[in-house]
């Protein structure tokens, strides 16, 4: 037990009525807005508990002795001395309330804080038990119970009519999460062959032929008991174009004259087809998702392709190369 005493909060000792028994105990809420600062800063605990006694004893009103609470819990699990062990409260109502239960409140409200953490739930049975250690009976109960109120609020009372039960300090062993990032064979010979012929490409060097196959990907989607999604109809795209590639770079080899911007926008096309299907692949496999959702992740793609092309390309054209690299742009003056 966390307790902050009287004398620590630099409080006098109590001048509430003495009382040596009760039936048992009230919980109860502030009912008013609570700032969740009190869910970082357990000095704003203290400061919260400290104006919760001024503005009783101002209260000329009902004539409070004290604070009307024998003790408090605050989120950080601290239990907060009030009127303390043996004194009447004068928080549950009338006189005859008062002398039925003793009182103890939990620092949330009615917004802001309005969830009683573990630690407060815990600080608030260490106040009962120290309290029924002297004096009160075993009953717990709301401050509504017998009082037209919305006190000690929904979650706090829900707790208080599940028996209050202390929360257990052992937490359920978590689950180990899957292991999203490891690949399936066929995507990751994809990205390999992909990301090989992507820096021979820019190395100007001969492209080796095409060999993935489209069945590894549809045996892994029969699986799952997916649907086989037109996916597979862009990665044979992406085959054709990378064989085009390396048909062209082997009559470069053998002498026939290709032009240089025709092979960049051959390389920008293959590049930009390749990493919409790897892409689109990757995020199902990582996102653990049908493989049908392949697909829109690659459209997406598209349309980020789309964008850099309005910006780096030549208007009108939806390639991405600079307009001096396209061979789709004219030199001035034509």
């Amino acid at each position: 037990m966390k307790l902050v005493t009287r004398s620590q909060l630099g409080w006098p000792a109590s001048a509430a009525p003495s009382q040596t028994t009760a039936r048992g105990v009230k919980v109860h809420y502030e009912g008013t807005a609570v700032s969740r600062t009190l869910l970082v800063d357990h000095d704003a605990c203290l400061a919260e508990w400290k104006a919760i006694r001024k503005s009783h004893l101002a209260n000329k009103a009902e004539g409070y002795s004290d604070v009307a609470y024998n003790y408090a819990a605050c989120p950080h699990g601290y239990l907060l001395e009030g009127r303390g062990l043996r004194r009447r409260t004068g928080a549950n109502g009338n006189q005859a309330l008062n002398q039925a239960h003793y009182a103890i409140v939990g620092l949330v409200g009615s917004s802001g804080l309005t969830e009683p953490t573990d630690a407060m739930l815990s600080a608030i049975r260490d106040g009962i038990d120290l309290l029924r250690k002297n004096g009160a009976g075993s009953e717990i109960k709301g401050h509504r119970d017998g009082y037209a109120t919305a006190c000690p609020g929904g979650p706090l009372y829900a707790w208080v009519q599940r028996g209050a039960p202390r929360p257990t300090t052992s937490k359920p062993t978590p689950t180990p999460p899957k292991e999203e990032d490891t690949m399936t064979p066929a995507q990751e010979a994809l990205l390999k062959k992909i990301a090989g012929d992507v820096d021979k490409l820019k190395a100007k060097a001969a492209v080796d032929g095409w060999d993935y196959k489209n069945a590894a990907l549809v045996a892994e989607a029969k699986k799952t008991g997916a649907k086989v999604p037109d996916m597979h109809g862009r990665i044979e795209q992406l085959q054709t174009t990378l064989d085009a590639v390396a048909a062209a770079v082997a009559e470069l080899k053998g002498g026939v004259t290709v032009s240089k911007q025709l092979l960049l926008d051959l390389g920008e096309r293959a590049g930009w087809t390749g990493v919409q299907a790897a892409l689109g692949l990757v995020v199902v496999e990582l996102a653990d998702l049908p493989v049908w959702w392949a697909a829109p992740a690659a459209l997406a793609l598209s349309s980020a392709k789309g964008w850099v092309a309005g910006r780096l390309g030549r208007a009108g054209t939806a390639s991405t190369l600079p307009a001096t690299a396209d061979p789709a742009s004219h030199p001035r003056g034509v």
